[in-house]
């Protein structure tokens, strides 16, 4: 692109069915701009190009940055001092070494690009089948909140990792924060607003993949839906789990508390079935450390403005509740959608903030150490795929859980225990490239987060009860 089209900026957006959305920050981009970008992306696959790591002094990173407009990754070094930079080089173009790169160009046979709304699609394999491309599974009620967030960033002038280190004094990170916090409320209460506008929709569900916040959102749409008068009662389906005897295991012989079996979906229907019926319902209590199951002691009954608000993995899907008529749901996906790049070149991956979230949280009140959490990410990653993401386009509604400023204040809980891998476990590569990636962020303090926030829910000192 830099070659093509001298002058204009071109910036990486969100993941995509199996590909990154690509826009001009100058106009849209035509049939004759993707042609002109495909023939050159293959002529630099044809030649095998090698791309290589190199170290240039701290000066010569910043001067290259600055001479070549990337003003994003020159912002990024801003919170360095060391000497010696590492970049990836290719036909001298050059960037940050954020994570290791095929060795040369001759790799990247298998790539598309598809026209997207202003911009492009590059879409690649998934890794399972490196040589194919999958085909177009849309998702344009993600698309629409990630590009509502983009611009609600780009409004507040925080683009990029470096310019939100750029703000990170007292007073303008504490007005930034609360006027991310303000916007996230608005974004709930605009969710009541729909269920609101729904009188038939009795059961609201609420899902998402692992960390995206789901429980702080239900209680945060809980209040809305209280200011609108109705009386909502929050159930997490995680209360609903088999006992662990019962938990089915994966092929590895590992517990699978991913699938849909892990639950008692019989029990948790007839439990709706009697609510619904006007009976008193006394819900269960799942404990985690004994793995059983027990009753909670809490009773609810239907009322006339009542509205059940229930959260887990898999809300959207019509399997967990088949004895709910379908317009007495109105379903919600979550998810973490990180609007914030490194650079103009480099994506924050969704899915690495949602682990960073998790491993803070199971450190925090499950007592599980980064090793732990890491090891056991591909088979919850693996849930997500079968279980959560097939179902995610049935949703009513979607909300973008992600708070911009969050990995500054995670940084704080996550590195430590990030350094308790050590190079001789399986793990350590996983843990040291997550510490590389946090090292780009200027710490935020935990007093700034406010106590209703979503990101509570993983550090800790929340309002809400869990």
């Amino acid at each position: 692109a830099r070659e093509l089209f001298p002058g204009r900026d071109l910036v990486i957006g969100q993941a995509i069915g199996y590909g990154f959305y690509h826009r001009f920050e100058e106009g849209t981009v035509s049939a004759d701009d993707m042609a002109a970008l495909d023939a050159k992306m293959r002529e630099l696959v044809a030649r095998d190009i090698p791309i290589r790591m190199e170290w240039q002094s701290y000066e010569d990173a910043i001067t290259y940055f600055r001479d070549h407009g990337q003003e994003d990754t020159r912002l990024l070094l801003e919170l360095t001092n060391e000497p010696r930079i590492a970049l990836n080089e290719c036909a001298g173009f050059r960037d940050l070494h954020v994570t290791p790169l095929v060795p040369s160009t001759g790799v990247l046979k298998t790539f598309e690009l598809m026209a997207y709304d202003e911009g492009f699609l590059l879409r690649h394999p998934q890794k399972e089948k490196p040589d194919q491309i999958p085909p177009f599974e849309d998702d344009p009620l993600l698309y629409e909140i990630t590009d509502e967030a983009r611009r609600r960033s780009a409004v507040l002038g925080v683009s990029s990792v470096g310019s939100l280190n750029r703000i990170n004094a007292p007073k303008k990170i504490k007005d930034y924060i609360t006027v991310a916090e303000s916007l996230m409320n608005k974004n709930v209460a605009e969710l009541a607003d729909q269920i609101a506008a729904r009188p038939e929709a009795r059961v609201v569900l609420i899902a998402g993949p692992s960390s995206s916040g789901k429980t702080t959102t239900s209680k945060k749409l809980s209040i809305q839906l209280r200011v609108l008068g109705f009386e909502p009662m929050v159930i997490g389906l995680d209360d609903y789990f088999v006992d662990r005897t019962r938990t089915p295991r994966d092929e590895h012989g590992e517990y699978d508390f991913e699938c849909l079996e892990a639950l008692d979906v019989e029990y948790l229907n007839e439990q709706l079935v009697e609510f619904f019926d006007g009976k008193d319902v006394e819900l269960p209590a799942f404990d985690f450390k004994s793995g059983e199951r027990r009753p909670s002691g809490r009773h609810i009954r239907l009322g006339e403005r009542t509205i059940l608000i229930m959260e887990g993995i898999h809300g959207l899907n019509d399997r967990l509740t088949p004895r709910i008529p379908r317009e007495h749901k109105f379903k919600i996906y979550v998810s973490a959608l990180t609007q914030i790049n490194l650079d103009e070149h480099n994506r924050i991956s969704t899915t690495d903030n949602r682990l960073i979230r998790r491993m803070v949280r199971d450190n925090q009140f499950r007592g599980r150490t980064a090793l732990e959490t890491i090891k056991m990410w591909p088979s919850v990653q693996r849930g997500e795929r079968l279980h959560i993401f097939p179902f995610q386009n049935t949703a009513d509604a979607a909300l973008n859980s992600a708070l911009d400023y969050e990995l500054g204040v995670l940084k704080i809980y996550a590195e430590p225990i990030l350094r308790s891998v050590k190079p001789m476990d399986p793990e350590y590569a996983e843990a040291k490239r997550l510490l590389n990636f946090l090292a780009f962020f200027a710490p935020i303090p935990a007093q700034y987060v406010p106590q209703d926030s979503i990101v509570r829910e993983f550090i800790g000192e929340s309002s809400f009860k869990y």
